[in-house]
């Protein structure tokens, strides 16, 4: 029980204070003019003003509550490490049990992994915890964590101390890999830097090398391993492979007595884009689709295009006089022998032989495709002649031979049943047609008969193959048996797709990743993995996934379309997700490789150090020992050795209340009543 007057006025205390200003001035006036009664008319002013205030005595029946302990527990995934689980374990019990003997009441938030990759979001629950609880009654606040938060900026304004209990050991060492400077794309065939860095923290024991071994992998295939020191950065020169998307991995092998590897790769990718494409279009005489392809491929900015037609062959004689032809001789050394392995698509367009090139330059295409380079045949009738390119030096790499028979007759193109899984064609748009149909029709092709080993992707008249590819060692072939494209491009009888056609067909002969007939990719949206496995023939088994903690399982596909086979898993945890199926494997880092909890790992008290000494707590080591925990007065320092505090509120319920006027209303004004007529008296006698 409690007693205190308190005072509880009649009218607002402008207006009372107004009066009794007025009141006290009359009085002054009285001084100042001689009147003796004038300090009885104070008395009567100050018992007038006292009645209007109405002072009282008031009394509170208060039940004590108890004090508040908040406790912050880290169960992130750096937690998981060595034994600080049960460490974290064993130090909430202690806490707990102190806290019960102190009389304390507690209130325990469990903190996990933020979402995405925000990391240890420890005080984000302190304020929580402090919303939720009333402020006069929180006594301290208890991180158990390993130290590593990252919103320690965050932190609330609490009344009382803020302490850390840290997991972890004195002996602990980690080794990590850092990526710090990594372009997110790159121009193909032009060198770049990739900075990397491996660092050891912790107490590194002794014995350990100042060097260590890295492996590379592009695309998951291959590694290769370099030794590198340790604590330098590295600037490591890198060429992409190819266009598209280039997942490089890196990778340090676990060193021993490391807290985890989790931290030793990295993943980057990079889209390796082509800085100009370069490409050589050889007409042997102008016909209606030649300015389709030049039209098609000038269409595009990126695309250097060298476009060479053949006017007047050498033999023809018309008797006009050299000297008066405005024609330009054909470069020929310097595009199929100096200049050849710079070109990234060669076509030659109803090309047949007429002696302008030798049979060396056409040689020499073959060697460039043979190492890697792409050619494209638009065949016409030419190819069906005597002087087709056919009986030539490039006749081992092309994918059919002519029968010599061209077909002068309507037809619909058609995929093929390998079309319909390939890439190439694989759901071109069908609806250009009219009546029903898909496309418009062709109305001329040439009789071929392909080769073993080779891909007819569509079909013409009479079911014959109209589009035939071909990989030749390193590069790559494609016939089209019609030089009637161009009537899709001018909308005959609706047209057709030829300009997506006819691209996806160059960038198959460039040998973009993302047209690979046989290919196994993954591709992430927030936690879901989506793995598709393109292939020709059957129906592939199994994916093998190894998640980032090592452990595997498996990921049956389903047929999407022919030849797309499709599976989709959602990733548990962020990290570096491996996948193989049989002899094709891949990479997929959902979030980064190494998630933000393990990018560093060693326990440590400096994250918090200015949230602690702000509000006069402290960080004690969980493998010292539990520490007692004390009553500390507020202001004080709250953490010593082995000791934490925590700050009493002294915070009550009221149950009860009663106030007791401590003057009757009555005697107020009888008092009043008697200074006034005192005063009148006294200075009636005057």
């Amino acid at each position: 029980m409690t007693r205190q007057i308190i005072l509880d006025p009649m009218l607002p205390w402008p207006l009372i204070a107004g009066l009794v200003a007025i009141a006290l001035l009359a009085c002054l006036l009285a001084a100042f003019r001689g009147l003796p009664g004038w300090w009885l008319r104070a008395l009567g002013v100050g018992v007038l003003a006292a009645a209007l205030l109405d002072p009282s005595l008031q009394t509170e029946d208060r039940e004590p509550l108890s004090d508040i302990l908040l406790i912050a527990v880290d169960e992130s995934a750096s937690q998981g490490l060595s034994d600080r689980r049960d460490q974290t374990e064993a130090a909430l019990a202690d806490l707990l049990d102190e806290a019960r003997a102190d009389g304390l009441d507690t209130r325990v938030a469990r903190v996990v992994d933020g979402e995405g990759d925000e990391g240890t979001l420890v005080m984000a629950a302190l304020s929580e915890m402090l919303a939720e609880v009333p402020r006069d009654r929180v006594a301290g606040a208890v991180v158990i964590s390993d130290g590593r938060v990252h919103d320690a900026g965050a932190a609330p304004d609490l009344p009382a101390p803020l302490h850390l209990l840290r997991t972890g050991r004195d002996t602990d060492w980690d080794r990590r890999l850092i990526v710090s400077n990594a372009p997110s794309f790159a121009i193909l065939d032009e060198e770049f830097t990739i900075t990397l860095r491996i660092e050891d923290q912790g107490d590194v024991p002794d014995g350990i090398a100042d060097t260590a071994d890295i492996v590379l992998a592009i695309d998951g295939g291959q590694p290769r391993a370099y030794r590198i020191p340790v604590g330098e950065d590295l600037q490591l020169p890198v060429v992409l492979p190819h266009g598209g998307r280039n997942v490089i991995e890196f990778r340090v092998p676990e060193a021993e007595g490391e807290l985890t590897d989790r931290n030793n790769a990295a993943i980057v990718q990079i889209n390796g884009v082509r800085d100009r494409l370069r490409v050589l279009l050889v007409s042997g005489e102008p016909h209606p689709g030649q300015r389709t392809w030049r039209n098609l491929l000038k269409a595009d900015s990126a695309v250097d295009l060298v476009h060479f037609t053949i006017l007047r062959p050498p033999g023809k004689q018309d008797g006009v006089p050299v000297t008066e032809l405005s024609l330009i001789a054909f470069p020929t050394r310097e595009l199929f022998s100096d200049k050849i392995d710079e070109f990234d698509l060669i076509i030659f367009d109803r090309y047949q032989r007429r002696g302008i090139l030798p049979s060396i330059y056409l040689d020499n295409v073959r060697q460039y495709v043979e190492q890697g380079g792409a050619l494209l045949v638009a065949a016409g009738p030419d190819f069906a002649s005597a002087d087709s390119i056919y009986r030539s030096p490039l006749a081992p790499i092309l994918p059919a031979r002519p029968t010599a028979i061209v077909l002068d007759e309507g037809f619909l193109p058609a995929i093929s049943d390998l079309g319909a899984k390939h890439p190439v064609t694989e759901g071109l748009p069908d609806d250009y047609g009219e009546d029903g149909a898909p496309w418009g029709r062709w109305f001329r092709q040439v009789q071929v008969e392909t080769l073993p080993d080779t891909q007819t992707v569509m079909d013409g008249a009479d079911a014959e193959p109209l589009l035939i590819l071909n990989r030749v060692k390193a590069g790559r072939v494609a016939l089209l048996g019609s030089d009637h494209a161009w009537l899709w491009d001018r909308g005959f009888e609706g047209g057709g797709p030829q300009a997506e056609l006819l691209r996806r067909l160059a960038h198959w002969l460039m040998q973009e990743p993302e047209l690979e007939e046989e290919a196994l990719t993954a591709t992430a949206l927030g936690q879901e993995i989506t793995v598709t496995r393109r292939t020709l023939g059957d129906a592939p088994g199994a994916v093998t996934v190894t998640a980032p903690d090592g452990t595997e399982s498996q990921l049956t596909l389903e047929e999407e379309a022919p030849g797309r086979f499709v599976g989709r898993l959602d990733g548990a945890e962020q990290g570096l997700y491996r996948l193989t199926e049989g002899e094709r494997s891949t990479v997929i880092g959902l979030g980064p490789a190494a998630p933000r909890e393990f990018v560093e790992t060693i326990a440590t008290d400096a994250v918090l150090t200015d949230a602690i000494d702000a509000r006069e707590g402290g960080a004690i080591a969980v493998e010292d020992g539990a520490p007692d925990l004390r009553s500390v007065r507020e202001g004080r320092r709250a953490a010593g050795r082995g000791w934490i505090g925590w700050t009493p509120r002294d915070a009550y319920l009221t149950a009860d209340i009663r106030i007791l006027s401590l003057v009757p209303a009555w005697l107020f004004l009888l008092l009043a009543a008697g200074f006034a007529t005192c005063a009148w008296l006294r200075e009636g006698r005057r």
